[in-house]
């Protein structure tokens, strides 16, 4: 069965996490995916620990289904394969700081002169433009920038470090996709390109829409354990339990709050579903029975009740399991090896974790002839370090 992007193509000169992780998904969904990297280093994803067998378990997962090529853009002869390869590709993905690939030769303007058609999407920390557009940062800069740390953690303690990278992932990756495809929809009607600027501290602001929209219409500044969804209230909290472990209360509307103290047996607290001042009450509460016994009790109730799960424990959840969350593919040198399967589930074209992640430039000299080089140009490009392939095995 055909993939929902079978026959589009993609190069990706991203490295690390934002990129890589957005263009892991657009394999999943049947694109061809080049990853364009810099011969005899690569993506440095490579280059993380730990390994599965001789390769990053970080790259196994991210850069499953791709195809490699390596070369060397500060050559004028490398620059040169690269707008070769535009002339047949359906988009770009780039997450060079802002003016690096127009100094190199491979930016919107260069690349849309082979191929007017082509959907050209950058990911930086800050954008393209504004005071900060050249800036340094990582994610935990630009989640700290947007305001989405100043509500995370204790009231009174410091800011709680996100356990996952929400500005590379939500506010870079996923919103760069969403970018990405409606520009590829309206070049199949129009024949059309565009570029898209995705900041990963704008797409962090704008997940906080509804808390924003909360202080534009009071001017009350939130903080940690002060909002409706941040641990103010007994409804949607988290709860230790007497084995150390923690479920979590999402019992927002009335009924399910109701269901929650039937439960708990204390029909008496159905009126402290808003009142902070009830939290002591309802901590104490969740501390007379270990976690499993308490989700035992909460079993087909619809009192919003879950467990937080470690990753062992994710692992094995029914739901994530019976979901087909995990799976396994065949790694060169360490067998069957696990990793996360696609999220998207589509039912006349699902999605579908492709081939094993490539070696550095595997797919080279495949490109370079169907660019039209000949062979001699091939050998002399590999043999200048223009272009590179993996050494025999």
């Amino acid at each position: 069965m055909s993939g929902l992007l079978d026959g589009i193509r993609v190069l990706d000169f991203s490295r690390l996490l934002p990129g890589g992780f957005g263009t892991g998904l657009l394999a999943d969904l049947g694109a061809e995916v080049v990853k364009i990297e810099q011969p005899g280093i690569g993506d440095y994803m490579r280059w993380l620990e730990p390994r599965i067998g001789d390769e990053s378990a970080a790259s196994w997962v991210v850069d499953r289904g791709k195809r490699s090529i390596g070369v060397d853009l500060k050559s004028p002869r490398g620059v040169e394969v690269v707008r070769r390869l535009a002339r047949t590709a359906d988009a770009v993905v780039e997450s060079f700081r802002p003016g690096v690939v127009d100094r190199l030769g491979v930016g919107y303007e260069a690349l849309h002169a082979e191929n007017p058609r082509l959907v050209y999407c950058s990911i930086s920390g800050y954008g393209q433009d504004g005071p900060l557009r050249e800036a340094a940062g990582h994610d935990l800069n630009y989640v700290g920038r947007a305001g989405i740390l100043s509500v995370t953690g204790a009231e009174g303690g410091r800011p709680a470090i996100p356990g996952v990278q929400i500005g590379d992932l939500a506010g870079g990756a996923l919103l760069a996709l969403t970018g990405l495809l409606a520009a590829l929809v309206r070049a199949a009607r129009t024949g059309e390109g565009e570029h898209v600027d995705v900041s990963m501290t704008d797409g962090a602001f704008a997940l906080l829409s509804v808390h924003l929209g909360d202080y534009f219409a009071t001017g009350e500044v939130p903080g940690p354990e002060r909002m409706l969804l941040n641990g103010c209230y007994p409804c949607y909290n988290v709860y230790a339990c007497a084995d150390g472990r923690h479920v979590t209360v999402g019992a927002l509307e009335p009924q399910f709050f109701e269901a929650l103290c039937e439960v708990v047996g204390r029909a008496d607290l159905v009126p402290t579903r808003l009142d902070p001042a009830a939290l002591p009450a309802w901590r104490e509460i969740f501390l007379a029975r270990g976690r499993d016994e308490w989700l035992a009790a909460f079993e087909g109730t619809e009192a919003c009740v879950g467990p937080v799960n470690d990753f062992e424990e994710a692992i094995r959840d029914p739901q994530l399991r019976h979901r087909g969350m995990v799976v396994e593919s065949q790694h060169a040198s360490a067998g069957a090896t696990p990793q996360v399967a696609p999220p998207l589930k589509l039912r006349e074209h699902p999605a579908a974790p492709g081939a094993a992640a490539p070696r550095l430039g595997e797919a080279t000299r495949a490109f370079l002839r169907e660019a039209a080089y000949a062979e001699d140009e091939i050998e002399e490009l590999l043999e200048l370090g223009i272009v590179c392939e993996p050494p025999p095995p």
